[in-house]
């Protein structure tokens, strides 16, 4: 004789799909706002323009070179000048 359960004795299969279901979702969102990060790890083994400048003896200047300062460069992503 086939097994019939009442709704009220059924075991709670829905209400554990129901938070299965709702914890891949946020695991969905959560990886796709770190997707947009993936670009800054490949630049992890890069030098930044800065940190060049400043290693070769300039600074980052985003007004123009001091007196007796030479333009070498660009800082910042070319936002600034890097004097020498």
């Amino acid at each position: 004789e086939p097994l019939c359960l009442p709704r009220a004795s059924r075991p709670g299969l829905p209400a554990a799909m129901r938070a299965l279901s709702f914890l891949l979702l946020i695991l969905c969102l959560v990886s796709s706002h770190l997707a947009p990060g993936a670009g800054f790890l490949s630049g992890l083994g890069q030098r930044s323009d800065h940190y060049m400048c400043a290693r070769k003896g300039g600074t980052c200047n985003f007004s123009p070179c001091p007196l007796f300062t030479r333009l070498e460069g660009t800082c910042y992503g070319g936002k600034a000048k890097c004097c020498m």
